[in-house]
């Protein structure tokens, strides 16, 4: 699934391609991918409204359109490709946004798992898919402050805590791995149990490597590519994640891979404690 640094190197791309382009016919060929409003007056409304810029907030692509705002959530394998009108269909093609100029913007999803919602500007501050998002992973947002007034309470696993985006928004399980390794906290420990100092270094290693990630253009495991089609580069600069069968570079004990929230999780039995 496609973590913030693989959403916001879409969005970059995006914002170069797209950007003050006018949407004219709209083309909805799996109905499943349109959370809201109903297919016909989410074709209807989008036509004629011009792309202004594209935004992120956590996972989701928010296109700001000249009365609306498009929420796209990209789920396991979605993607956004611009081709020339004419240009023959992929079967996994499943919303056609033509555009000015000739071209068209197209969404594919080989799972379709994919959801895009339409809403006012004004619905966007209590639309429920952002509300109940945390910080961005960044300097300036995510507070020692507020991860101790959220982890303090929390008995369940820091790990789950990474994944639910109410601590902070966009960390999925590559990330959390890694997160957690940078940290040396073992992702199965209970929130609560963890003191200040562990939540000061946690917070440290969240906005450290996801800006790194970020920096890399996202990594790219199986099939993500960002809107221009290309890969990212963090998969190279991963630790610990999918590194199951190797030794830990700084105590040499074997990783050990596991569950923790029902996902894959890798850790270090030493160095994560």
């Amino acid at each position: 699934m496609p973590e913030l640094p693989e959403v916001e190197s879409v969005r970059n791309g995006l914002v170069d391609l797209v950007s003050e382009r006018t949407i004219g016919k709209v083309t909805v060929r799996w109905d499943n991918i349109i959370k809201e409003p109903k297919i016909e007056l989410f074709q209807k409304s989008l036509e004629g409204q011009t792309i202004e810029t594209i935004r992120r907030r956590g996972k989701f692509l928010l296109f700001i359109l000249t009365d609306y705002v498009l929420i796209s959530h990209l789920r396991m394998e979605g993607k956004f490709r611009l081709e020339v009108e004419g240009t023959p269909l992929t079967k996994h093609t499943h919303v056609i946004f033509s555009l000015n100029g000739g071209q068209e913007l197209r969404y594919l999803d080989v799972r379709k798992f994919g959801k895009m919602s339409l809403v006012s500007k004004k619905e966007l501050l209590t639309h429920p898919s952002l509300t109940s998002l945390g910080p961005e992973p960044v300097e300036e947002e995510l507070s020692i402050d507020w991860m101790v007034e959220y982890l303090k309470g929390k008995k369940r696993a820091v790990k789950a805590c990474l994944l639910d985006q109410k601590l902070v928004a966009g960390v999925g399980n590559i990330y959390a791995d890694e997160i957690l390794y940078d940290a040396g906290i073992r992702p199965n420990r209970s929130a609560s149990s963890l003191t200040d100092e562990e939540i000061s270094v946690l917070r440290s290693s969240i906005v450290r490597i996801m800006k790194e990630a970020v920096e890399a253009g996202g990594t790219t495991i199986r099939t993500y590519a960002n809107a221009y089609g290309r890969e990212g580069s963090y998969q190279n600069s991963l630790r610990i994640y999918g590194k199951v069968g190797s030794d830990c570079p700084i105590c040499h004990s074997p990783f050990i891979k596991t569950k923790v929230a029902q996902r894959g999780t890798h850790f270090c039995p030493v160095c994560q404690s």
